[in-house]
């Protein structure tokens, strides 16, 4: 079937599922394959439990003379396809986020700036995949004014391969750091896969725009030599030379007080250079740089400050990143979703930065390292021997590898029962790592 035909059946039916357990009455479902699973085989069971359609790409499992049987040569590439038609079709101004670290949060944050003035929408929850980001688009609708899409990579061309389905008008990389580095091969991988966006902005968007945290020598070194005919838009936590927005930190103890300004160039205007100073529910101050890509790019967007400002004063951060939990016995910081190397240093160092005591972490593993996962989590070793942490857990395999003192444990079973014997009290305690190891299942036992 002709995609624009597809198209005119997804206006009637404007609900993609892809799981055949969850099947909207009058929905489309895309029979989409994985490593253990082939969604052809259970089409028929779809259109059973109410979905008006099933899109398949294995003859065997169509029924002749049965109209709700579509079949496409690849339903994943027929998905991305329909998610592009889309797009174009409702045309509206999309901003593309990716980044090592701190893109669901910048997102996030982002979204809730927007939210302000205009009908957004936005990336829900991680799906920011090849399946996910389709899912995303095709969700908009004529009512939304404007979209914030994160796509997210963990091997060379994934970048590539979304950003054609999701053609934005905006771009952000929040930064580069040593993550997924058995997929990327190396840190240069990671660069070249996220400058993936920078590439696709230079080809197709002349009249777009990069924002850019100056602060960052990566993500310079990775414009000039990947965009360097599309304007860029600057931030800093210092005053340099070409930057529109600067921040800095006014207290970090344990939420983060911050003050910015738009620099508005010789330009004159009401808020020119005005200091505005904002008072988050956000823990951690490398969550700066994600603030200050917020501000940017929704002052541009024609956001207003007192607007920005009270947005960001809201904002409430859930899905186990950067959240403060007070229970009856320690005060929780809990960044539980995702871990690496480079997330994992700042978290540390703004922990043992915050002026509260006395202090514990419980640290788990840094998944998909590669050959380098023993050296990266020795590392972590090396850095937690200088910092004023007075307890310090170790949890998974690759820690378990690692040469020290710190005391260890295999899994989260094992953290659990040292944690009902040893009952600690009266901690600010961090808990990060990646999410596999399972650290989100600690707050409600401590």
């Amino acid at each position: 079937m002709d995609i624009s035909e597809l198209y005119k059946l997804f206006l009637k039916h404007p609900v993609v599922t892809t799981d055949s357990r969850d099947c909207p009455k009058d929905s489309i479902f895309f029979a989409l394959k994985g490593t253990s699973f082939n969604g052809n085989e259970f089409a028929g069971s779809a259109l059973e439990k109410g979905c008006a359609y099933a899109v398949i790409d294995q003859t065997e499992y169509q029924i002749q003379q049965d109209e709700r049987y579509i079949l496409v040569e690849d339903c994943l590439q027929t998905l991305k396809q329909l998610a592009n038609y889309h797009r174009r079709k409702l045309g509206i101004p999309i901003i593309g986020i990716t980044g090592t670290n701190g893109k669901t949060t910048t997102k996030e944050l982002l979204a809730t700036v927007l939210a302000e003035r205009f009908n957004v929408w936005y990336t829900q929850g991680n799906f920011n995949n090849e399946i996910g980001v389709p899912k995303t688009l095709l969700r908009l609708t004529s009512e939304h004014e404007i979209a914030v899409v994160e796509m997210g990579a963990s091997h060379p061309g994934d970048i590539q391969s979304l950003v054609t389905v999701v053609e934005p008008d905006y771009a952000l990389i929040t930064n580069v750091g040593r993550a997924h580095l058995q997929g990327f091969g190396s840190f240069e991988g990671v660069k070249r896969t996220k400058a993936e966006l920078y590439d696709y902005m230079e080809a197709n968007k002349p009249n777009g725009k990069v924002f850019i945290n100056q602060d960052n020598p990566h993500l310079q070194e990775m414009f000039q030599a990947h965009c360097p005919h599309v304007q860029r838009i600057s931030y800093s936590q210092t005053q340099q030379t070409g930057i529109s927005y600067q921040g800095k930190i006014c207290s970090n103890n344990p939420f983060l007080t911050f003050q910015w300004r738009h620099i508005s160039g010789g330009e004159t205007s009401p808020n020119s250079n005005q200091w505005y100073e904002v008072h988050t529910h956000l823990v951690g101050a490398y969550n700066l740089d994600n603030l200050l890509a917020a501000i940017s790019i929704g002052h541009y967007l024609g956001v207003q400050p007192h607007e920005i400002n009270h947005a960001l004063t809201h904002y409430m951060p859930s899905n186990n990143r950067s959240q403060l939990e007070v229970t009856k016995h320690n005060n929780l910081i809990v960044d539980a979703y995702n871990a690496n190397p480079t997330s994992m240093e700042a978290a540390l160092v703004n922990f043992a930065q915050m002026q509260v005591a006395p202090k514990m972490a419980i640290l788990g593993d840094m998944r998909e390292l590669g050959e380098v996962s023993v050296t990266e989590h020795q590392k972590i070793i090396n850095l937690l021997n200088t910092l004023p942490i007075q307890q310090i857990w170790l949890v998974g395999e690759e820690f378990g590898k690692t040469t020290t003192t710190f005391q260890k444990y295999k899994n989260i079973e094992e953290v659990k029962e040292a944690i009902r014997q040893e009952q600690p009290q009266g901690f600010y305690i961090l808990i990060k790592g990646s999410n596999g190891i399972k650290l989100f299942q600690l707050p409600e036992l401590l």
